[in-house]
């Protein structure tokens, strides 16, 4: 056994990998072995730490030293300051949002400090690609213990006591899904992991697949154990290479390993997994289209009942869940059912992960249990709003969840709360908006988004959601009519009661949360022919002002359809008739003499 003196764990998830950390680990790696270090450091390959926006990260142990943005040419500053005289590289440090000082240590960063993990405890601490590293983490300890010491129905009795709900939107008990399954009869039944992640700014799934895959595999196999299946399929978008990759490299490991296939630990118990690629369809994240997809079909919705705990893949009794949900399993069977009910609240149980994104200082991954509120996620996790403007909403929920405004900020986070406050809890995509952000455009987005992604096989949502389309694109053109905001909550109720799937029943959410929260800016929209957030471009006007222009004419040379006029030194003037509203000169002004309403 080898013995290093450091430990160097360089993040290779989707984020850094798009930021060149595989040529800083191969670069860090020759300056090692040119400095005849390769045998005292080691580097190691992670998956995401979470903090996304300070890629590639780079974090030294024994000492838990946090180094961000670093580059190939950082390397030999590094090796010969950190890694041979033994001083902390302070320019690579992570200063937090208005501090003066950087902080050095990994575990005293406020973005971390308020986190839980248990979904992502192993990501960003691990090799995903060595089964080993999982192994050393207690991995598939838990499914020992369900085989040698438990019971189908004891597994299923410590998922309902431990509160586990499932991840992925629904929030439905993950206990009680499984006992459906377990007591269901059948000749075959399946196990399936929904990794179609669809909403927009989401990454949770695809960072826990790229991190700890093992923990998925376990979980599923623990899952079959439980309900009498021998077979799983994993439903991932082809979208995510790194995933499907670690993936395809960890069922391996688990196979020559002897922890999936026959008679597993001699157990007697077989399972089987198999990866399934999607091709990028929202609506197959829903789970009855999930299944007709894995099936070699159109991936379209199914009336229930029946529900595939009785009737799924293939008409066999199947359970489907998200690889949050599962990546919680083998932690709660370890540390047992009291452990992870003791963390959130009393009906929404242990922690959630939130891609957290948007207008905002700090966005990546964040890990907090249930109960926190969005002002803690906000400002304390996330470090406020960028250029310290006001916080207006924030996004939870996806294309399906709905706006929270800024007097909802102590609202605790949870399946309940959110739903009785117009939102959901949804996968976890939480997208951060501030003051210049236009309320009725971002319905329009949203909307427009699972409009396009409808798969039109229920008029409900195919026919209303267009519908509400084209009202809130009138109303952003400046065309609005007070009959509109009526008829845009009718066709919302009505969608929500008779589409046929989950995704056509809440596509509503966004424009009814923004309708409750934000009516003014509907109503300014219509009765003003204003975008108080000056977003709504046909809506909009800019306008020189004579007392601050100081005639430089900068506007003028970057307008790109030459709409502005005027000599040096004395005032310009902008031509409504030409000016496409692109902003340009707004943004060049440097004496802040041009303004848009």
């Amino acid at each position: 056994m080898e013995f290093y003196r450091s430990h160097v764990l360089v993040c290779t998830g989707t984020g850094c990998t798009s930021s060149d950390s595989r040529l800083l680990i191969s670069g860090l790696r020759k300056e090692l072995k040119d400095r005849g270090l390769e045998k005292e450091i080691q580097v190691i390959e992670t998956g995401c730490f979470g903090f996304c926006n300070l890629g590639p990260i780079m974090v030294v142990y024994p000492e838990g030293v946090f180094y961000c943005r670093v580059k190939e040419a950082d390397l030999k500053e590094l090796v010969e300051e950190h890694f041979v005289k033994g001083r902390v590289v302070q320019r690579l440090l992570y200063r937090e949002p208005g501090a003066t000082v950087k902080t050095q240590e990994f575990n005293n960063i406020e973005f971390f400090k308020h986190q839980k993990r248990i979904a992502l405890a192993n990501c960003g601490i691990i090799n995903p690609e060595k089964i080993e590293e999982y192994i050393a983490r207690d991995g598939y300890f838990a499914l020992a213990k369900v085989l040698h010491e438990m019971t189908p129905a004891g597994v299923i009795e410590e998922l309902k006591k431990a509160g586990l709900r499932g991840r992925g939107g629904g929030g439905f008990p993950t206990g009680m899904k499984w006992d459906f399954a377990y007591k269901a009869k059948g000749d075959q039944k399946y196990v399936v992991c929904n990794a179609d992640e669809g909403d927009p700014g989401a990454f949770m799934d695809r960072s826990v697949l790229e991190g700890d895959p093992h923990a998925v595999i376990e979980a599923m196999a623990i899952a079959g154990y439980a309900i009498g299946a021998n077979q799983g399929f994993i439903y991932v978008r082809a979208e995510y290479p790194i995933a499907v990759e670690r993936l395809q490299l960890a069922i391996q490991q688990a196979h020559d390993l002897g922890l999936l296939g026959k008679n597993i630990f001699g157990m007697g118990f077989d399972f089987d997994l198999d990866i399934r690629l999607g091709a990028g369809a929202f609506v197959c994240g829903e789970e009855t289209a999930l299944l007709t997809s894995i099936e070699g079909k159109r991936g379209e919705p199914r009336p229930r009942p029946p529900f595939p705990a009785n009737s799924g893949l293939w008409g066999k009794p199947t359970i489907i869940n998200n690889v949050e949900t599962y990546a919680n399993v083998p932690h709660i069977i370890r540390n047992g059912w009291e452990w992870f009910a003791s963390i959130g609240t009393e009906k929404s149980k242990g922690t959630k992960v939130f891609a957290l994104a948007g207008k905002i200082k700090n966005t990546g991954l964040i890990e907090v249990p249930m109960g926190t509120t969005l002002r803690t996620i906000v400002y304390d996790i996330g470090g406020g709003i960028l250029n310290d403007k006001k916080f207006k909403a924030a996004q939870t929920g996806g294309p399906s969840g709905g706006c929270l405004s800024a007097e909802l900020l102590d609202t605790p986070i949870d399946y309940d709360n959110l739903i009785a406050v117009g939102s959901m809890m949804g996968s976890g995509g939480l997208i951060v908006m501030d003051e210049d952000t236009c309320m009725v455009d971002i319905a329009r987005f949203f909307l427009e988004f699972t409009q396009d992604e409808s798969c039109g096989k229920c008029p409900p949502c195919r026919i209303g959601t267009k519908r509400m389309l084209e009202i809130l694109t009138r109303i952003t053109e400046g065309k609005g009519t007070p009959e509109d905001l009526n008829n845009l909550e009718i066709l919302a109720k009505t969608i929500k009661s008779a589409a046929l799937c989950g995704l056509g029943q809440t596509a509503p959410n966004p424009v009814l949360s923004t309708l409750r929260y934000f009516r003014h800016e509907y109503e300014a929209h219509i009765y003003d022919k204003k975008c108080p957030a000056g977003v709504c471009k046909a809506l909009l006007s800019y306008q020189i002002d004579p007392e601050k222009c100081r005639g430089c004419g900068l506007c003028a040379r970057n307008c790109p359809t030459k709409a502005i006029s005027g000599k040096i030194k004395e005032t310009f003037v902008i031509d409504a008739e030409k000016c496409i509203k692109c902003g340009a000169c707004m943004e060049k002004c440097k004496f802040g003499a041009i303004s848009k309403g």
